[in-house]
């Protein structure tokens, strides 16, 4: 399939479990591919505790994401894929092929592109209920470990992983004071029967320092318009995820780049798509599905 101009048949941006998933399809479907990543094989998966909704019995991020290194190795073994490494910052369909620009300037080509970046994780900085000084530091809620965690921890949004977080600690006595937005109620749903967790609803929150000493000043406004001041030993950050989209993708209202309104030659894979279906196995299942809607969409010109 293979045209000698171009680098590869699929270009993948992204080594997540999407990304993975998509260049074992495409390689199994006899396709050259070279997957693109910047960072470490497996991405985000490398700060879950807890996997308990992915089958294959692993029971951490960590281990699956070793697993994913592994495919890929495996892969370039047998000369069926190469991983680039390097950064990815501008995508661009054409009517003959798909370009991914790297962050180096080389321009990488392919008869079409699987993008699976991902989300990053949000700060303060970029919510509208939170007021912080853009010195000041909420390091991230999965990585604290139960003996960091006091009875004046307060957590910024309930994210899903705060149960993550829960399950990786399962012996924990601790207590999380969530300051939770009106938009995560459905998210803490499935954290409403563990009674570690106190939500405090709020529609703005306001965070500085304590002029003594290392505390910090909570002054929170709830959903009634009632204000309440708190001193916190310690503000985790648990705010969920912005989409990492890459220069040149469609975007919708929120930043995600649903894969409908793409480039018929860029297939869109993993979180990237949307905040509803932000899970491992759903990154796995549409990065399989992106390269065999690539490869099924060429299926006449192999006849």
């Amino acid at each position: 399939m293979s045209t000698p101009s171009l680098d590869a048949d699929v270009l993948v941006v992204g080594a997540g479990p999407a990304g993975v998933a998509a260049a074992l399809m495409a390689t199994s479907l006899n396709m050259k591919v070279l997957v693109v990543e910047s960072a470490s094989v497996g991405g985000k998966l490398q700060t879950i505790g807890a996997l308990e909704n992915v089958s294959g019995n692993w029971t951490t991020g960590p281990q699956l994401a070793e697993a994913l290194t592994t495919d890929l190795a495996r892969l370039e073994e047998a000369g069926r894929c190469s991983l680039v490494r390097s950064r990815a910052v501008r995508v661009k369909g054409h009517s003959d092929r798909a370009e991914v620009l790297l962050a180096n300037a080389q321009v990488l080509t392919a008869q079409a592109v699987v993008v699976g970046t991902g989300v990053a994780a949000m700060t303060p900085s970029d919510t509208d209920w939170i007021s912080a000084a853009p010195s000041l530091s909420t390091p991230p809620l999965w990585r604290a470990t139960p003996e960091q965690i006091g009875p004046r921890t307060y957590v910024l949004g309930g994210d899903r992983p705060l149960g993550t977080w829960l399950r990786a600690h399962p012996q924990s006595s601790v207590t999380l004071h969530v300051l939770a937005p009106a938009a995560d109620d459905y998210k803490l749903a499935e954290v409403s029967g563990d009674d570690r967790v106190r939500v405090v609803p709020v529609s703005h929150v306001a965070i500085s320092q304590a002029l003594h000493g290392t505390d910090f000043i909570v002054e929170v406004e709830n959903r009634g318009g009632e204000r309440s001041t708190y001193v916190a030993t310690a503000v985790l950050s648990n705010l969920g995820n912005r989409p990492a989209a890459l220069e040149g993708l469609a975007v919708d209202q929120d930043g995600y780049c649903p894969p409908d309104i793409q480039h018929p030659r860029v297939f869109i894979a993993g979180d990237l798509r949307s905040g509803r279906f932000q899970r491992i196995t759903t990154a796995q299942g549409s990065g399989a599905e992106a390269a065999l809607a690539y490869y099924y969409s060429t299926a006449l010109e192999r006849v």
